[in-house]
């Protein structure tokens, strides 16, 4: 049983990027099916409805999902897009190349999103702007000290916003998972992520202090439903 007055440590399956089979397929599925149930994309889409006064004028949004696995979220953004005559150029960013193929072919009646590998720490990546990055479930991957550098690292980048979309972690949304994804039959990788996820995830004032660390003084921190904190880090 995780102590839920810290985060959690420990790695889960997902992080090992050599990771490529047909059971990180079943498990990106399983993953969109969870996360359309507890209306897990409501936080980005919900930011992007906030923003939209401030888009850029006369050409596509450009917005980036970092660790975008499966791409689900950004099916999501765009039908979002595709609803309110927005127009988009949408990025999938990830280091894990099978994860990239397999989003590939699921996004195949979405020209307006492409896929890149690259690895967020280098400088070849670190270098592309984009008006808006996203980062869905992807945060609590990461120890504080790092994420701090990568919080700061991210408002370099992004010439309007930085939206994040992770976990709450607490008790009940632990014991809830680990019951539905048993209950549902789930795959191996998503029965024992899942609930390691929250176990991995932040509290409100983990948050405060994560984004006092990287020099964040605007910014918009809400819980969603279910369990789910979203931030929007505002440049202007």
């Amino acid at each position: 049983m995780p102590d839920f007055r810290v985060r959690a440590t420990e790695e889960e399956l997902m992080d090992d990027l050599t990771l490529a089979s047909d059971e990180l397929r079943q498990n990106l599925d399983e993953l969109e099916t969870i996360n359309t149930w507890l209306g897990g994309y409501a936080p980005v889409l919900d930011a992007l409805d906030r923003l939209r006064p401030h888009f850029p004028v006369g050409r596509p949004l450009r917005l980036a999902d970092l660790g975008s696995g499966g791409g689900d979220t950004l099916r999501q953004i765009a039908r979002w897009a595709r609803r309110r005559g927005v127009a988009v150029e949408l990025t999938g960013i990830d280091a894990n190349r099978f994860m990239l193929d397999y989003a590939a072919t699921r996004s195949t009646a979405y020209p307006e999103i492409c896929y890149q590998q690259a690895d967020i720490f280098s400088p070849e990546f670190q270098r592309q702007s984009f008006d808006v990055l996203t980062a869905s479930l992807f945060c609590h991957h990461f120890p504080d000290e790092q994420l701090s550098q990568l919080l700061r690292q991210w408002q370099a980048q992004a010439t309007l916003a930085v939206i994040i979309n992770d976990l709450h972690r607490h008790p009940l949304a632990y014991h809830s998972i680990r019951w539905l994804t048993r209950l549902l039959g789930g795959s191996r990788l998503v029965r024992h992520d899942a609930p390691l996820s929250v176990a991995r995830a932040f509290t409100r004032p983990e948050w405060e202090r994560l984004l006092a660390g990287a020099g964040t003084t605007r910014y918009q921190l809400r819980w969603r439903w279910a369990f789910r904190w979203q931030v929007i880090v505002v440049k202007q």
